[in-house]
């Protein structure tokens, strides 16, 4: 995958078709499967985050366009008006483009900027909200959060190794953690790491575990700081 950097709100990917089936899709997926393209998406951010130091922060305009031997797609950080209603832009005069939303990945973008909503309509408000992925740069900064969290009875916590990071995925059993609790386990592993919309689902078909279940336990016992 290419990634070139416009300016200072627009980012541009190429991903070839090869390329997007060796990451473990399918172009039927892309398209048709919501949650694939979610995965495959929120991917190549993490990755223009990793490389070009693109941080999504607020809505996005998208535009997606299907070549010949891939796919371009243009991500530009959107902003409110005055009003508080509407978008800009901002881009420069010499650099107008126009950005339309796929209606796909508008949803996508809908479900994870406003997961309130969707959960509100199908019923599962509560369902995701204790399950957390927790993408670290490099080992040691997993080890020297183990040392920090102590105690973490009842949380699930797994780790992985996946394209040269790591990735501990968490899931608290609600009537042991109340908010407030949760909230202070997550605002220190956010200290080490950064969540990211990479799946547990890819993670255990294409990654390797490394500890399932009570991870930052065994590995603050067997690695020292």
């Amino acid at each position: 995958m290419e990634i070139e950097r416009i300016n200072e709100n627009t980012v541009k990917f190429y991903i070839s078709y090869g390329d997007i089936e060796e990451r473990g899709f399918s172009r039927e997926e892309i398209w048709y499967n919501r949650e694939r393209s979610e995965e495959l998406f929120w991917e190549m951010m993490d990755e223009a985050h990793d490389e070009e130091d693109f941080a999504v922060e607020g809505p996005l305009w998208i535009q997606v366009q299907a070549l010949d031997k891939g796919l371009e797609v243009i991500v530009t950080l959107a902003q409110l008006s005055r009003d508080g209603k509407t978008f800009e832009v901002p881009i420069s005069e010499d650099k107008k483009m126009d950005f339309p939303v796929d209606e796909r990945i508008e949803s996508m973008l809908d479900h994870h900027f406003n997961p309130a909503k969707e959960d509100d309509e199908l019923g599962n408000e509560d369902e995701d909200l204790l399950q957390f992925m927790i993408k670290f740069k490099d080992f040691e900064d997993f080890i020297s959060v183990s040392h920090r969290l102590k105690n973490l009875d009842n949380m699930e916590n797994s780790l992985y190794s996946f394209e040269g990071k790591y990735y501990l995925y968490v899931d608290f059993a609600s009537e042991h953690y109340t908010d407030d609790q949760i909230d202070n386990v997550l605002s220190v592993l956010l200290e080490y790491g950064e969540e990211t919309q990479v799946t547990i689902h890819r993670l255990a078909e294409y990654g390797t575990i490394i500890n399932k279940g009570n991870a930052m336990e065994e590995i603050s016992k067997h690695f020292s700081l």
